[in-house]
């Protein structure tokens, strides 16, 4: 077994909004309006306009951020949330205080100067935990957080209703995404992104689901209303599940805060 300790001393639980928790002790209080609620902010937007956005991070500075090249899946006729048609999009993953995502969400709308569908989107995911290291360097901006507050009394970070969204991501086999995107579509989904990656697995899930894995894998991201993840879900994992010969992989996340970054 996994000893919990030794997780704890390498990793730290960031701050919940979960209903129903009792406050703590006031220790526990301190610790936590001193620990910084962090969120992973996804950018897709064509590959054109990310250096657009990798400059709004740096000036923004934000220590940590990712770029990685996608596809785009939407078809002609549909206006994806994730941008119009195919073409080579840029995923960019970035770790930002809470407090800080509206202003840097605001900062790449205006750098964008994009009007209309198809600029793009962006949109969060909770953390839940994070080594301490990395822990340790948002907790030195905490005094900036705490002016981006003053400036902006009663306004964080929540430009949408919480958790309207869910992020699906299906792994299959290379050479799928069409096939199942066409049936995402069928069960509601508008579009979505996908990233090449390389499969690998231990053993024993090998042999447990008497699968084999390949190489060659592609990862779907699709964005979805939450009254539509389920038949989505539903459909990619019947046609496309493990026992497929896409042998593929489906979850979802939970999304808080979604908004297009079109300039209107």
């Amino acid at each position: 077994m996994v000893d919990k300790s030794i997780f704890s001393k390498i990793f730290s639980k960031l701050p919940s909004k979960l209903k129903g928790i009792q406050p703590g002790k006031k220790t526990e209080k301190h610790e936590q309006k001193q620990t910084p609620k962090l969120k992973l902010v996804i950018f897709i937007v064509d590959w054109s306009r990310a250096h657009t956005i990798t400059n709004v991070c740096e000036n923004e500075k934000v220590r940590f951020h990712f770029t990685s090249v996608g596809r785009g899946t939407a078809s002609s006729e549909i206006l994806d949330l994730l941008g119009i048609g195919s073409g080579e999009k840029a995923v960019i993953l970035c770790l930002e205080q809470e407090i800080g995502v509206q202003v840097l969400m605001r900062e790449v709308r205006k750098e964008l100067k994009v009007y209309g569908p198809g600029a793009g989107i962006a949109f969060t995911v909770p953390l839940s935990a994070i080594n301490d290291p990395i822990l340790l360097v948002f907790k030195q901006s905490i005094l900036k957080s705490e002016k981006i507050q003053e400036k902006n009394p009663g306004k964080g970070a929540n430009m949408a209703n919480k958790f309207s969204h869910d992020l699906i991501v299906s792994i299959v086999n290379h050479g799928y995404t069409d096939e199942l995107m066409n049936t995402a579509r069928a069960a509601g989904a508008r579009g979505g992104t996908v990233l090449h990656a390389r499969g690998t697995a231990h053993e024993g899930p090998v042999k447990f689901f008497g699968i084999s894995v390949q190489d060659e894998k592609e990862i779907i991201l699709i964005l979805a209303e939450n009254n539509k993840k389920v038949p989505i879900m539903q459909a990619i994992s019947e046609n496309y599940g493990l026992n497929t010969k896409a042998q593929g992989l489906i979850f979802s996340l939970p999304v808080d805060n979604v908004i297009g970054l079109s300039a209107e």
